[in-house]
């Protein structure tokens, strides 16, 4: 076809048929006049692509990087300039640390008054290049299609990430003839034989190995291949900060979640085991115990490591692996399940053992009469939901030590069911939740926050009303930013300060959206209210009023008072 024969279209129409061809079918925004060409492009291809209107940049960009992790496909976010790319960065930066690939579109200043510090104008190039893969900006609508296709190639492969694309409000509006580009392809390393020969050698010479999964670019079936292959060499198996939805945790194979909390018997097996065979976690601060679980950057001697990962750069980046190997997860492995099981069983014992002390920790500790009367237990109400919510229920959480709770206790079975942030990120439960409910609305889907996690976006409430979205949302309630108090009482014992709550009635809040609400304050009122939100059709908020004196499974706020107070009278 010669040139003269393509259509001749707009940026804008160029734009959206180019996410058309890159199988793009959601898109999470707040509309803005910087891109108001492109949400007329929109409006002709609705049949195509759903466009969900949010409250707050930062939900929106929040809902496509939980959109992301969910189908393994780039989630896509467009918002307008200046605060509008502000709020989304949060999203942007969950979806780096979480490898989680996504597309961020940004309305731009038109290009005539660039470098005039116009309305709104900020450079993208230079705020986004350390939160992404790679930033743009499309200064031709003649190269719309090009980037766009860079833009989700460079999402896709090796470690998937965040990208982001500036659009300049004139060109959106400038017209061009241009061919199509194809859909993108995934592009991930293989290991070599030589790698899969000297895993097996340094598997079959090893007396304490130990499993460990988590980062992205997994699927469901690179999922069957890792199990298949654990099973095979019956390997103890634990999964990195927030990835507990790797490995089903009910076969006898887990041992527990390698992150923040971890079971005290699990790290000492961590730093116990001669074989750490670790499976795409870049070995980070939540994962390694603030680099001390495991010393960087050569492991202590007796100890090694095989890491695999997909980006060639994250290996020996911090730790020196007796045997890297780069290598996306599927291809990995589907690789290791086809190799010979070794025929050792000399850490059937240590497996066992591991087994034991990880269904020791989750059984629920006896914490007094005084929840039955006056607060919640969150241990209960976890340990509730683990065994009443079906297999395939997604469970998505913010950032708070109420976390802590549903790390421990629930058990996730299935890929994809557990959506929260490596990044640490408060206020991703609801959006995510809701991202979760559009995509798979015949699943359960649960959005726990805490008091402080959950008012970042409580306001995306009106989002799941105007889209039907019959979420369920448990906010557990302490009246405090826990977390920092405890972090405070710890270093300030005392004196506290900034750290205090005053919170609005949260049932009432959800009912003021036309949603429902509840206000549930003993724990033998939780499994009736939750068995009703089961059957709303309507998002229903359950407010969980806990103790705030207890601040994790294991901690009270007094204690660590006492002994914080104490050490510091040792000290003088």
């Amino acid at each position: 076809m010669r040139f003269d024969d393509y259509p001749v279209r707009t940026g804008a129409q160029l734009l959206v048929d180019a996410l058309r061809i890159q199988g793009v079918d959601t898109i999470f925004c707040v509309p803005g006049e910087s891109y108001l060409s492109a949400l007329d492009a929109l409006r002709d291809a609705r049949e195509d692509i759903r466009l969900i209107v949010c409250r707050h940049e930062g939900a929106a960009a929040n809902m496509a990087e939980a959109y992301g992790k969910l189908t393994g496909t780039p989630g896509v976010c467009i918002v307008t300039r200046g605060p509008g790319a502000a709020h989304a960065s949060v999203g942007v930066h969950t979806a780096k640390q979480d490898s989680t690939p996504m597309i961020l579109l940004i309305g731009q200043v038109e290009r005539e008054f660039a470098g005039r510090e116009a309305f709104q104008e900020v450079d993208y190039r230079l705020m986004f290049a350390p939160l992404t893969k790679w930033v743009a900006q499309i200064d031709r609508a003649s190269r719309v299609p090009e980037l766009v296709s860079r833009a989700f190639q460079t999402a896709v492969s090796g470690r998937p990430g965040p990208v982001a694309l500036a659009l300049p409000e004139d060109m959106l509006a400038e017209t061009a003839a241009v061919a199509e580009t194809r859909r993108y392809q995934v592009v991930r390393a293989h290991p070599g034989p030589g790698d899969l020969h000297n895993l097996f050698v340094m598997l079959a010479r090893a007396q304490r190995p130990l499993l460990l999964l988590g980062g992205g670019g997994w699927d469901q079936s690179a999922c069957v291949d890792i199990a298949a292959f654990a099973e095979a060499n019956r390997l103890p198996t634990a999964v990195a900060f927030r990835f507990q939805d790797l490995f089903d945790n009910r076969n006898e194979l887990y041992v527990g979640d390698v992150g923040l909390g971890i079971n005290p018997s699990l790290a000492r097996r961590v730093r116990d085991a001669d074989l750490l065979l670790v499976v795409g976690p870049r070995l980070s601060e939540a994962t390694t115990g603030g680099y001390e679980l495991l010393k960087a950057p050569c492991l202590k001697e007796g100890q090694q490591l095989v890491h695999v990962h997909a980006d060639p750069d994250e290996l020996c980046r911090v730790y020196q692996a007796d045997l890297p190997i780069n290598a996306g997860m599927g291809a990995f492995a589907a690789a290791a399940r086809r190799l010979d099981p070794v025929k050792s069983t000399s850490w059937q014992s240590w497996l066992g053992a591991a087994r034991q002390s990880y269904l020791d920790h989750i059984a629920v500790p006896d914490q007094g009469s005084c929840y039955s009367n006056r607060f919640v237990d969150m241990a209960q109400v976890v340990a509730y939901l683990r065994e009443r919510l079906p297999a395939d229920a997604i469970i998505a959480n913010g950032a708070g030590n109420y976390t802590a709770w549903i790390h421990r206790f629930y058990q996730y079975r299935t890929f994809r069911t557990q959506l929260a942030p490596t990044s640490g990120a408060m206020g991703y439960g609801l959006p995510a939740a809701i991202a979760a409910k559009l995509q798979y609305p015949r699943r359960v889907v649960v959005a726990f926050a805490g008091d402080g996690c959950f008012l970042m976006y409580g306001q995306e409430l009106a989002t799941a009303m105007k889209y039907s979205l019959p979420v369920i949302i448990l906010v557990v309630n302490n009246f405090m930013y826990g977390t920092i108090r405890m972090h405070q009482e710890r270093n300030y014992p005392g004196r506290v300060y900034g750290t205090d709550l005053v919170n609005p009635d949260f049932a009432a809040f959800a009912q003021s959206f036309g949603a429902q609400g509840k206000i549930v304050d003993r724990t033998e009122d939780f499994p009736a209210a939750f068995e009703e939100a089961l059957t709303a059709e309507t998002p229903c908020l359950l407010e969980l009023r806990v103790d705030p004196d207890v601040i994790t499974p294991s901690a009270r706020l007094s204690e660590i008072r006492l002994q914080a107070t104490a050490h510091t009278d040792r000290a003088r």
